[in-house]
């Protein structure tokens, strides 16, 4: 696996997954008071946040995007 993930992207990647995992958890705001959908976010949310610490997005991959610099 390459990198395809540079240092905005996985910034913003974690930042936004560590959101989804933790505000479900709060039940703030109450749209997660469903608990499909607060499983949902954090289900998405782990995907990001580990994608930002691989530093590689599969998505990014199968439409030959790459945000890396390398």
């Amino acid at each position: 696996m390459t990198a395809n993930l540079g240092s905005p992207d996985r910034l913003l990647r974690a930042i936004l997954g560590i959101a989804l995992i933790v505000l479900p958890l709060l039940n703030m705001p109450a749209i997660w008071s469903s608990s499909a959908l607060a499983y949902g976010s954090i289900a998405v949310g782990l995907i990001l946040v580990l994608s930002a610490l691989i530093r590689f997005c599969p998505l990014y991959r199968i439409f030959g995007v790459s945000t890396c610099k390398l």
